[in-house]
């Protein structure tokens, strides 16, 4: 019985939180699908990510919650911004309601050696499917028995089960000495995401995030990867009337990072969470401008739909940054400013 109403929650959550975005506990590894404007924000010239987010494993009756967003994007010095790709999936819930989107980014800086303030866009298509022959109805359902396995509902479905639609977005973010802040709008053009043919609105997601570097070593004349950081962050979702917040400290030295998060879902239909993440930097070529970054945190929920029903959620993400060998010695625009990167 327990089970099928874990299943039966999987379905709802699936069917009326499916206009809302997932979100990531490692923000800062996933910094496009943050904020545009962080689009050709690092170091080298080229740069591929990819992070994994594995939400309760425990429910969803073997369907779950997963998310997968890839990006690559190619840092331009002239403008201090530059160009992207961003591939983003979702499969949620037992009825397997599955979101790809792919879109192109771009972002423009300007600024001074005193700050740095850029500029983002994003422009892509999304697919949205779903398997209307795993979805559980009330008929479907025993009083006593719970789901009854075999069973076939007499509820008429909707006469589609895939749709198309163009989705844009926008941000914006300010560098300046210790602090960042910045802002991003997503689906501003509002798209029609229905399968029924009447018209669902996906409604904007707006995001705000504010980070301060603290300085513990306190010595100045020392290289920059010597020094220790605390980080303090905090990010707030808004999306209809769902609203969600990070808000923690990481801990930087020497190409290891470890963060402490708390993160509240609000009304999304997600439970709170303590989270914990651990990020490493693996210089390939430090010279050359190579990095790899591996970064793991995991979700322990606090709310009524708690850690033992769930079991959790784990993300795992990679990144690999490069100078490709034509841009041995490239200029770099804003020489001496503080950037997003340094904070993450």
């Amino acid at each position: 019985m327990k089970k099928s109403i874990l299943l039966a929650v999987s379905v709802l959550i699936s069917l009326f939180a499916s206009a809302q975005d997932h979100m990531y506990s490692q923000f800062f590894n996933s910094p496009i699908y943050l904020n545009p404007a962080l689009t050709g924000q690092f170091k080298g010239d080229l740069r591929m990510s990819m992070i994994y987010r594995n939400q309760w494993t425990t429910v969803g009756g073997g369907g779950g919650f997963q998310y997968l967003t890839g990006s690559v994007d190619y840092n331009v010095p002239q403008f201090g911004g530059g160009i992207g790709l961003i591939f983003n999936r979702s499969s949620e819930g037992a009825a397997f309601l599955n979101k790809t989107n792919v879109a192109a980014t771009y972002a423009y800086s300007v600024g001074s050696e005193d700050f740095v303030l850029s500029f983002g866009l994003q422009a892509g298509v999304t697919n949205r499917t779903i398997d209307f022959s795993k979805l559980v109805f009330t008929d479907q359902i025993d009083a006593r028995l719970g789901f009854v396995p075999g069973s076939v509902s007499v509820a008429e479905t909707p006469a589609f089960d895939n749709r198309y639609y163009f989705d844009a977005g926008a941000g914006i973010n300010l560098v300046a000495g210790k602090f960042m802040i910045g802002g991003a709008m997503q689906h501003i053009n509002r798209p029609d995401e229905s399968f029924s043919g009447v018209a669902a609105r996906l409604p904007v997601r707006t995001t705000a995030h504010m980070s301060y570097m603290l300085n513990l070593t306190g010595d100045d004349n020392i290289d920059d990867d010597d020094r220790s950081y605390v980080i303090p962050s905090v990010v707030v979702y808004k999306q209809a009337s769902a609203s969600d917040y990070n808000v923690g400290m990481q801990y930087k030295r020497r190409g290891i990072n470890a963060g402490l998060w708390y993160r509240s879902s609000g009304q999304s239909g997600q439970p709170s969470a303590f989270v914990l993440s651990f990020i490493f930097d693996l210089f390939i070529n430090r010279d050359g401008g190579e990095r790899l970054r591996f970064g793991i945190s995991h979700d322990a929920s606090t709310s009524r739909l708690n850690y033992t029903n769930t079991s959790g959620t784990t993300e795992g993400s990679l990144n690999y940054e490069t100078t490709l060998p034509s841009h041995s010695d490239p200029y770099r625009k804003f020489e001496g400013a503080r950037r997003c990167y340094d904070f993450y």
